[in-house]
């Protein structure tokens, strides 16, 4: 093994001084928070509408020119769509978190799990169409129906937000189902 460069050697008076280790650094301060990527992966799932490249660094913290190359990766891969061109916008894409959670469905849960869930959330769903005397949670008309039942317009909206939610798990569920390799024919 060869010897390092003289300039990367102590020299005595070196050898003669204890490290002073109080002011390194401490490891979790260097690598939390301060992963470039994360920061743009984070910032870009946070997205409510179409945003510029200048948006996203600034809400990462970090360069645009970094946040162009992240957003353009990220939009060759699916994460996010490009909305106009100049100047360039991009949004979350809603198709690839949906995606995401039904891989993380599918790697946490057995079938049998997964089944039992939906079925438990149909049954929500049954109790909401029942309640709201629907079958949809878009056809409720919240502040009517508030009126009508003598409940705030808080609370009939509470409910018609844990309704919206159930029929999104209804929907994560089935196709967890759906494309579970398990269910797939030999």
């Amino acid at each position: 093994m060869e010897d390092p460069r003289p300039e990367l050697k102590a020299d005595t008076d070196e050898h003669r001084d204890e490290p002073d280790f109080d002011s390194l650094v401490a490891p979790e301060d260097l690598v939390s928070e301060d992963r470039t990527r994360d920061n743009f992966f984070d910032t870009v799932l946070g997205l409510s509408s179409p945003a510029t490249a200048r948006e996203v660094a600034d809400r990462a913290e970090h360069g645009v020119d970094a946040a162009r190359e992240y957003l353009e990766w990220f939009d060759r891969i699916g994460i996010v769509t490009q909305v106009t061109d100049s100047p360039a916008t991009y949004e979350r894409n809603q198709e690839y978190l949906q995606w995401r959670r039904v891989q993380q469905l599918r790697n946490r849960y057995e079938d049998d799990e997964l089944l039992r869930f939906l079925e438990d959330e149909v049954e929500r769903d049954d109790s909401f169409a029942e309640k709201f005397d629907t079958e949809s949670p878009e056809a409720v008309a919240i502040a009517a129906h508030a009126t009508d039942t003598d409940r705030s317009v808080e609370a009939v909206w509470e409910d018609v937000s844990a309704w919206k939610t159930t029929r999104r798990r209804i929907s994560l569920h089935e196709r967890a189902l759906r494309t579970s390799p398990r269910n797939s024919d030999p």
